[in-house]
């Protein structure tokens, strides 16, 4: 049986920040890769290319994923949302806003992947319950910068606020 060609192509069409989007990638490019080069999504990090710091972190049907670990073919079909989008559409103010009065962010490079696994985080208000909650689901993304007491503070800060505004 002959291998498939690594340069072979493949049409995908999936909905990207909202927007139902058309290409092309090749067989064995990653979905980050996909998103920073073809759509200019530059918010999307490639840092360990290994899943490992989560600066990479994406939303795919609503999920945390990491955009180095997923082929671009994998996205047909797919909702894909990156910290552009969740910017774009308003989802994430409160949280931005939370991450500069609480002088969460240092150099940035972790931050997209942050608030990208914040968000989904804070969609779920039962898993946003407590601060340990919030340290284990950002425990998959590297930060060399803060030391996290405050990503946790602005993250906790943004779900006390829905939890009010909910009333």
């Amino acid at each position: 049986m002959a291998s498939e060609s690594p340069d072979r192509e493949h049409a995908v069409a999936f909905t990207l920040n909202g927007e139902a989007v058309r290409t092309r990638v090749p067989s064995r490019m990653h979905l980050g890769d996909l998103l920073r080069g073809s759509f200019g999504l530059t918010g999307v990090h490639l840092g360990c290319e290994h899943g490992v710091c989560g600066a990479c972190t994406i939303l795919v049907d609503g999920r945390a994923v990491r955009s180095c670990l997923i082929l671009g073919v994998q996205a047909d079909g797919a909702t894909v949302e990156t910290v552009e989008g969740l910017t774009e559409s308003g989802r994430i103010k409160d949280l931005q806003d939370a991450f500069h009065t609480r002088n969460a962010l240092q150099c940035g490079y972790c931050t997209p992947g942050m608030l990208v696994t914040a968000a989904e985080l804070l969609a779920d208000e039962v898993a946003c319950s407590s601060r340990d909650d919030i340290r284990a689901a950002i425990s998959g993304n590297y930060c060399r910068c803060t030391g996290y007491h405050a990503i946790v503070d602005a993250i906790a800060a943004t779900a006390e606020a829905r939890r009010e505004t909910a009333k």
